[in-house]
């Protein structure tokens, strides 16, 4: 398999160039979580506990947008590969309907019913109180991330990374900024304290909108065409709906998966200590895997592009099976610096930095360790699913490899080990990581197949 890691001269200068802007955006979009976190952490652990509880739902509606995202990747990829611009427009159309028809709607039940959505992730009413009002004003937001994220994806599409990775920096100071100012009360501004970091997160949310707007106004890259945006036609639509469909389904469940996890821990008899340790580990997985998305991000570019330009289909497995290796690689070097950090930096610093201590402490350590055994795996699983078959077009195939090990497997298990059977924490740590197991032998003997590669342009040109 290591002959396919031999590739042109400029391959692998083009593979940083892609990925780098990518990992530094997930950097940033992840440092803007782990900003909420960290100032809401600082006021006490009842408070992390609350945001992290409110996060769940606004986990779901962001990795909806990212399903949408990805489906728009499918096809703005392979079109670039033609130089077909006009029918990106169309891509950013149905997605645009699609996106502010989905982020809307669970904004709108988000800021209507903000306890009874709180209620459903946990039954702490210390948590549901504190929790609702950061709920009801940070899904607002999202409508207008699901606007700007649109056009980012369409832009890394057409080899523009850079783009996205300039507005969610700026994004993230003024983020930051304002966390600072509303959470604390500073400069004047009253002490908000959790809501203030929601207030924070609406307003930069805004701002990235409008600067998206007006970088669209000016780029040559993808000229605007409005008329083809506001009416994008059947043929896209229909093509969309084929291949953009099983993705959002695989997200929408993939975050419901996700967020059940939560609610497995809400809803134990140590709810409080496990939420606050499952808040600073989720913001190390994050820190941990924006390079494996970013990867992930260059690969579905890569691929995308070399089958809208015709490559026949050894030369486009080839190349995959190269990134795939690279993926690994990746994933086992950042195991390695994770399990260099636990002992120098997480339980000396960082854990008690955010008030966890005791029982809270135990259960962040265990869940780190369990982590590391799983990322070499995961990394693979990232690149595999979200870059390789969802840009060969086999976005079915990759829902279901994605959600059949999570809900079949690794939920129920987590259930069971959580509130039935009372299991240690390392077990609960285990099942709650576990779907990587089963996950990867299916992906290699897919990618194998070649059954997924697939030009969806002609679909949609019919």
């Amino acid at each position: 398999m290591f002959t396919h890691l031999r590739r042109s001269p400029g391959f692998y200068k083009r593979v940083w160039m892609l990925s780098l802007p990518l990992i530094l955006q997930n950097l940033i979009t992840t440092s803007l979580g782990f900003v909420d976190t960290f100032m809401v952490g600082l006021l006490g652990q009842t408070e992390l506990s609350a945001v992290t509880a409110a996060n769940s739902p606004v986990f779901l509606l962001q990795v909806i947008v990212f399903g949408l995202i990805s489906g728009l990747t499918i096809l703005a990829s392979q079109y670039w590969g033609k130089g077909d611009t006009d029918s990106i427009n169309r891509c950013m159309g149905v997605t645009l309907y699609a996106g502010l028809g989905l982020a809307g709607l669970i904004a709108l039940v988000m800021f209507c019913f903000p306890t009874q959505v709180m209620a459903l992730v946990t039954n702490n009413q210390t948590l549901i109180t504190m929790g609702a009002p950061y709920l009801r004003i940070v899904g607002l937001g999202y409508i207008f991330n699901a606007v700007t994220s649109v056009y980012v994806g369409a832009q890394r599409s057409a080899e523009n990374p850079m783009m996205g990775m300039v507005v969610f920096t700026l994004s993230m100071l003024l983020n930051t900024f304002l966390n600072y100012v509303l959470i604390f009360g500073k400069f004047g501004a009253p002490a908000m304290g959790v809501t203030g970091a929601a207030v924070a997160t609406l307003l930069s949310r805004v701002a990235e909108f409008l600067m998206a707007l007006l970088y669209a106004l000016r780029d040559r890259r993808i000229p605007l065409r409005p008329a083809l945006i506001l009416r994008p036609g059947k043929a896209v639509f229909r093509s969309f709906l084929r291949y953009a469909t099983p993705t959002l389904f695989n997200e929408t469940f993939w975050g419901l998966g996700t967020t059940m996890m939560t609610i497995v821990m809400g809803h134990m008899v140590i709810s409080e200590e496990m939420l606050a340790a499952y808040a600073i580990m989720g913001n190390i997985d994050k820190f941990a895997t924006v390079a494996c998305f970013g990867l992930a991000g260059s690969t579905a570019i890569l691929v995308g592009k070399y089958i809208g330009e015709g490559k026949n289909r050894e030369e486009v497995y080839s190349v995959s099976c190269c990134l795939l290796i690279l993926a690994v690689s990746l994933g086992a070097a950042v195991a390695v610096i994770v399990a260099i950090l636990l002992p120098t930096v997480f339980i000396p610093y960082l854990y008690p930095l955010f008030h966890l201590e005791g029982l809270s402490m135990e259960i962040a350590v265990t869940m780190c360790i369990v982590y590391i055994f799983y990322m070499p795996l995961k990394a693979f699983d990232i690149t595999n699913i979200t870059g390789v078959l969802r840009a060969g077009g086999d976005s079915r195939m990759a829902a279901i490899m994605d959600l059949t090990p999570l809900w079949f497997f690794a939920v129920p298990f987590t259930a069971l080990c959580g509130l039935v059977w009372n299991s240690p924490i390392w077990l609960i740590c285990f099942a709650s990581y576990s779907e990587s197991i089963l996950k990867v032998p299916c992906g290699v003997a897919r990618l194998r197949s070649r059954k997924w590669i697939n030009d969806v342009t002609r679909r949609a040109d019919v």
